[in-house]
């Protein structure tokens, strides 16, 4: 068994969907087992659905039917008899999210979130699966929150891995072609949970690592896994090939091709990932698997942007050792602030941080009684893998720098955007 994710640049429009029709011609569909994204933007259009309803009503059904007229209008140019059953099957799936959002009682917008925005995913596959049978593809879609068990934590679902395994055994069979939603998982009580942000990658590990699959491969945009970003940076390369170490490192410091979580189920059943190129199907792509190393090794540059630098200074000039460090993590925590940096000296202690729950504020306050806060906002961070000498002098010669740090492969930069 293979298992294929297609991400929402891939399915994006009528086009993108032949065109996974395209891929499945060149490669074979055989015991293939495809996860599919909802299509396009549709993630951050449904979050914008579960956004009206909190914060003003009067709204949400405009964000309603600007994701129905998208999704109306794919279908209308792949099903030209608007007969066709996809249609109704579509207006179901729009009708129950309506339902729940007219029947829900609970205030919890995590779990509002994951009962609204997981339809984007069901929507894609409905009709991904509606077109591959109209071309004479045969397939078997699943609910993956039929599959996937987890606990009631909404927005990052942690994965119940004996129930999943088993349940996912026992859905699939040989020689065959099945489609999926990613993202998704569902709790004890079969309410819809999801996997966090971009947690489709997640899935097809999850899948992979349940059925021992041969392979998983990540259709994208790009070619494989580049050592930079091209929207960032104007001269990329292909890496041919990742150890798993290597791949973990580059997405613990934010390379945003693979998945943080991806990589560890797959690591442990050595199941090779390719990340390929969905309008190049033949081409090698990048291979992160085991004892690869990193091919060619050259400088590997990331970059994350809208990042908040925090100096802390204490009032008193005492020293910031063990007891004040661990209440400060402690605090990070509890603030849901994302630690991407860290550097201290005796009286102080400074701290690259993601604020993407807007909790900076409440975290200032809960510090400004012990310590000296000054913040820095709109700040990026830019890490270079296997770094040298030219790719320093680049980024220096470019930059603002706020903050350096150096390690014996990596070196990280805050700097002023």
């Amino acid at each position: 068994m293979r298992v294929f994710k297609f991400g929402g640049a891939s399915v994006k429009d009528a086009q993108g969907v032949k065109n996974v029709v395209n891929v499945l011609n060149e490669t074979g569909h055989e015991n293939t087992f495809l996860v599919v994204s909802a299509m396009g933007k549709m993630t951050n259009a449904m979050e914008e659905v579960v956004k009206a309803y909190f914060t003003d009503k009067t709204v949400l059904s405009d964000h309603l039917s600007e994701v129905e007229n998208y999704h109306e209008a794919i279908l209308q140019e792949l099903f030209p008899n608007p007969n066709h059953h996809v249609f109704y099957r579509v207006r179901l799936l729009f009708e129950e999210v309506k339902g729940f959002l007219t029947w829900n009682k609970s205030p919890n917008y995590s779990f509002v979130y994951d009962q609204v925005v997981g339809y984007g995913e069901l929507l894609s596959t409905t009709i991904v699966s509606a077109y591959l049978k109209e071309v004479g593809i045969e397939n078997h879609w699943l609910d993956i929150r039929e599959l996937i068990k987890t606990d009631d934590n909404y927005r990052d679902g942690t994965v119940n891995w004996t129930r999943t395994e088993l349940l996912i055994k026992g859905a699939v069979e040989p020689n065959k072609l099945y489609i999926t939603q990613g993202f998704l998982g569902s709790d004890a009580n079969n309410f819809t949970t999801t996997l966090g942000r971009e947690g489709s990658d997640y899935t097809a590990a999850i899948v992979a690592y349940c059925l021992k699959a041969n392979s998983v491969t990540i259709w994208k945009d790009v070619p494989g896994v580049l050592n930079a970003d091209p929207r960032y940076f104007k001269e990329t390369a292909l890496l041919n090939n990742i150890s798993y170490r290597e791949a973990i490192e580059l997405a613990f410091y934010g390379a945003s091709v693979i998945h943080p979580k991806t990589l560890q189920p797959l690591q442990r059943k050595e199941i090779p990932l390719q990340v390929k190129s969905f309008l190049h199907p033949k081409n090698k792509g990048t291979t992160v698997g085991k004892g690869i190393g990193i091919e060619p090794k050259i400088p590997c540059f990331i970059v994350k942007k809208n990042q908040v630098l925090m100096k802390l200074s204490s009032l008193d000039f005492s020293f910031i050792v063990e007891d004040s460090i661990s209440g400060l993590f402690k605090l990070l925590h509890d603030n849901q602030m994302k630690v991407d940096l860290i550097q201290n000296s005796a009286i102080s202690f400074s701290v690259c941080i993601d604020n993407k729950f807007n909790r900076l504020e409440d975290l200032k306050k809960k510090l400004s009684g012990k310590f000296k806060v000054v913040c820095q906002e709109h700040v990026a961070l830019y890490t270079i893998r296997h770094f040298d000498d030219k790719s320093i002098e680049t980024l220096k010669s470019e930059k603002q720098i706020l903050l350096e740090q150096r390690g014996i492969e990596t070196i990280q930069f805050v700097v002023k955007e």
